[in-house]
């Protein structure tokens, strides 16, 4: 049996509290017929008379007296909840998680977003490092930072960070050694250190570009690893040549440190960019984090 919905036991707290058709019409924001019909529907579903009309006044039955008693104070609490729900989405409060990896988390991330913490108590941000391509809807991440060119066509990418390109490296001590390669081809003479990362499913193919031609090289060499700061370690004790974003290796070219080979062959590509759904609705933390990344 239908007993009435929400909306119809608004109605009744408003003419119960207000004693008064008129009045309750006015603060629901309907017309009083419309507040009459209601209170009659109501009272017909529930088979007991809930208010007492005359014409000058409206008074509560004992039936009535019960049912205000009973759910006005849920009713207010329901829009209490609903109040601070409002209040949670104006206010820049919670958190905001991103997924992204190491070297954008330290240098991209960091330095922009160390501002938003200090400016905005109320906003929690969880940044979690991960190389992979994460599902950041099914891992409740409210965005993803990745490189331009890996991003999911249907997700919206904000670049946050200048262009890129790859640099082929290696230590003075093993150009020493082994000398440099000239082309691309001669590297499968030479020790290579080789990245796997989940977003290729196995070991990474070494990229090169040249007058707008494009290929790839699978390199050999002793070491694999999963992440481009230990293949600068690697590379910086003359373990081998390594492939890694001039970001990443630019305070050790800077230095001395690692020298560049194979220069003429490395264009630029996008840098890194914030990704997230299209349809998600955004929180004002995450957009305060967002206006944060844009900047230059």
């Amino acid at each position: 049996m239908k007993t009435g919905n929400l909306s119809d036991l608004v109605v009744f707290v408003a003419v119960a509290r207000e004693r008064n058709f008129t009045r309750a019409a006015a603060w629901l924001g309907v017309s009083p017929s419309a507040v009459s019909q209601t209170i009659r529907g109501l009272e017909e579903r529930l088979g007991v008379r809930l208010l007492t009309r005359s014409t000058r006044s409206v008074t509560r039955t004992e039936a009535g007296d019960r049912l205000l008693r009973d759910i006005a104070p849920l009713l207010d609490q329901i829009n209490g909840h609903l109040g601070a729900l409002s209040a949670f989405g104006q206010h820049p409060s919670g958190t905001v998680r991103i997924t992204a990896d190491e070297y954008a988390v330290r240098h991209v991330l960091w330095p922009k977003l160390r501002p938003v913490i200090e400016s905005y108590p109320d906003i929690a941000i969880e940044l979690m490092t991960d190389y992979g391509l994460t599902d950041i809807v099914a891992d409740r991440f409210d965005a993803g930072v990745r490189l331009g060119g890996i991003i999911d066509a249907d997700m919206v990418a904000v670049p946050i960070g200048p262009p890129m390109r790859m640099v082929t490296l290696a230590s003075p001590d093993y150009l020493k050694r082994y000398g440099a390669p000239r082309r691309p081809e001669e590297l499968i003479t030479h020790r290579c250190i080789n990245l796997r990362l989940p977003t290729h499913g196995g070991v990474y193919p070494w990229e090169f570009t040249r007058d707008g031609s494009e290929f790839r090289v699978r390199v050999q060499g002793p070491l694999i690893m999963n992440s481009s700061l230990q293949i600068l370690d690697a590379c910086l004790a003359g373990v081998g040549l390594a492939q890694v974003t001039d970001a990443h290796a630019q305070e050790y070219l800077n230095s001395g440190a690692l020298e560049e080979v194979l220069a003429d062959w490395s264009e630029m590509f996008p840098g890194y960019h914030l990704y997230y759904p299209t349809r998600r609705q955004q929180t004002a933390a995450f957009r305060v984090v967002l206006d944060a990344l844009r900047r230059e």
